[in-house]
């Protein structure tokens, strides 16, 4: 029931089934509401006007981390929960969250110096329940320079060094969706809440949906419906007439991606931008990727894209810190841009806005939520069920129990934590002998699919002969087929962002494969040719946003 052939069955469903609870918003939020809910025995349902993740939760910095910045400006409790957070997460889900080690170069003059950085670091590992083994050390000046030769020598004192997490944000949330849909949840992307219904009492108890492939309407009731749509909040809330006291600020966070030829990076640098801003440098899948800014957000919010500002402004903090370098924006390979909802407060810097979630219960019943990490969906979702559930024992005496989660393995991560994980994948690599693929392709398979690998992989052996005839790489085919009837990809966007995220990562694989990919699509998925001209250009504008 996660299949694009399935869209009519799902929204068939949506529309007969009874529902305690229609989440609206497809992000990681949306997605770890979806999760705890279903796993307490509600029945769920969850919308999405695009495609999942394909706001903020596929455009952010790409790490569960623990906030270290934040243990600056005195948020000990933010630290504290989300550091606490990365651990379940990692844990949950070992193949798209790993162990990043971060440096944090102290300077003569910057933001962190060695000795305040040195107890706020170790602050930061009680306070954030760090592991023994990536507890932070600190580094004399020749370590760091041996360990990164690209940054600045001059006036450098040491440096910091800590354990952060990266992950694959898209995949993660994807991932998290497939385990609430093998719990019974009923998940449909680009159905676009059109309208609210209210009873006599003006309480919400429905939603119109219009299915954004065929433009039919859809009326979905549920007892609670819950608004989860980020950068969206508060249209929905205008749409509820509850759009009062707090609102959403919108940030916008730039990100540059070079190749690592052009920038060859060895170490992640957590680094002072000239203005006092900090800054990541991140080596990943042989690019390296820079950012983010935080800048007020007014906008097409399904398209942010990044300035020529914003530019100026991320190679203006390169140049600062790895001075030997001499990129310009022509070495530019691909960019993103992510809108960040945070919680107004007046007269604060997007900066300076804190990053705690809110939840708003509106006269109709309409529950929003608003703010938070991506590192805390988890909690947050619980925090939101848990209201829920309150309410349902108060209102019809109805009793669900407590959160699942903490340690409910997400798709793909279904092998016993990080450790087993690790095993699993030299298991994978020793069975390659039957399927004689490239030992760096396959590494890239398991750690995208987790345990999921092994049905891409009986999907490759498959199509062997389909890939010939549809003249496709066997590999590309087996993703694309497992993106399409296990993941509910119905675009092209979908596989090359939020499936595969080769449009951000590798570009060149995303040219190579673009024509066959999106002729395969259309072939299997019965576009019509203006859905497959619209499909084809849309894909098209993406990849020139991106490319600057």
């Amino acid at each position: 029931m996660f299949s694009s052939h399935k869209r009519q069955t799902i929204l068939k469903d949506l529309k007969d089934k009874p529902l305690d609870i229609l989440v609206i918003g497809g992000g990681i939020t949306g997605a770890g509401i979806a999760l705890d809910a279903v796993t307490r025995g509600m029945r769920i349902g969850l919308v999405d006007m695009q495609d999942f993740a394909a706001g903020t939760s596929s455009r952010s910095t790409k790490l569960v981390h623990g906030g270290l910045r934040y243990l600056k400006q005195g948020e000990l409790k933010l630290v504290s929960d989300v550091g606490k957070e990365r651990e379940i997460v990692y844990e949950n889900g070992p193949h798209v969250t790993t162990p990043q080690w971060m440096m944090l170069p102290f300077y003569e003059g910057g933001t962190f110096g060695k000795i305040t950085s040195n107890i706020g670091l170790l602050a930061y590992d009680f306070s954030a329940g760090v592991k023994k083994d990536e507890r932070r050390q600190i580094l004399s000046t020749r370590e760091a320079i041996m360990k990164e030769p690209l940054l600045k020598k001059e006036g450098l004192k040491g440096a910091g060094y800590y354990v952060e997490y990266k992950t694959d944000d898209a995949r993660l949330t994807i991932e998290v969706i497939k385990k609430a849909v093998e719990y019974g949840t009923l998940a449909l992307n680009y159905a676009k809440c059109t309208q609210l219904f209210y009873n006599q009492t003006y309480t919400i108890y429905g939603v119109m949906i219009e299915d954004q492939m065929t433009g039919k309407t859809y009326s979905i009731e549920a007892k609670k419906i819950i608004n989860a749509t980020g950068p969206w909040v508060d249209d929905l809330r205008t749409l509820d007439g509850s759009k009062k006291g707090k609102t959403l600020y919108l940030a916008k966070g730039s990100h540059l991606i070079f190749s690592q030829e052009d920038f060859p990076l060895q170490q992640a640098i957590y680094f002072d931008a000239p203005d006092g801003r900090m800054i990541f440098a991140i080596p990943r899948d042989g690019h390296t990727y820079v950012g983010t800014t935080d800048t007020t957000f007014e906008g097409d919010l399904k398209h942010p894209t990044v300035t020529k500002d914003e530019v100026e402004y991320l190679l203006k903090a390169i140049h600062h810190m790895f001075p030997t370098l001499s990129l310009t924006a022509t070495d530019i390979q691909s960019s993103y841009a992510g809108v960040r909802p945070l919680i107004s407060q007046g007269g604060k810097k997007a900066d300076e806005i804190s990053r705690k979630d809110e939840v708003f219960i509106s006269k109709s019943g309409l529950i929003s939520i608003a703010g938070g990490k991506l590192t805390g969906y988890r909690k947050m979702a619980e925090e939101v069920v848990d209201l829920v559930k309150k309410q349902f024992k108060k209102e019809a005496g109805i009793l669900f129990g407590s959160s699942q989660t903490s340690n409910l393995p997400i798709s793909g991560g279904k092998i016993g934590g990080a450790d087993k994980f690790r095993n699993f994948k030299q298991d994978m690599l020793k069975k390659n002998v039957s399927y004689e693929i490239d030992e760096d392709e396959l590494i890239k398979l398991i750690q995208r699919y987790g345990t999921n690998v092994e049905v891409i992989l009986k999907l490759y052996k498959e199509c062997q002969q389909e890939a010939i005839a549809e003249q496709i790489d066997p590999i590309v085919l087996a993703e694309l087929k497992y993106a399409i009837d296990y993941e509910l990809a119905y675009k092209p966007d979908d596989f090359f962002i939020r499936r595969t995220g080769t449009m951000f990562f590798d570009m060149e694989w995303t040219r190579a494969h673009k024509e066959n990919v999106i002729s395969y699509m259309k072939k299997t998925l019965d576009w019509s040719a203006k859905q497959s001209q619209q499909y084809s250009e849309e894909l098209t504008t993406l990849i020139n946003a991106s490319t600057l």
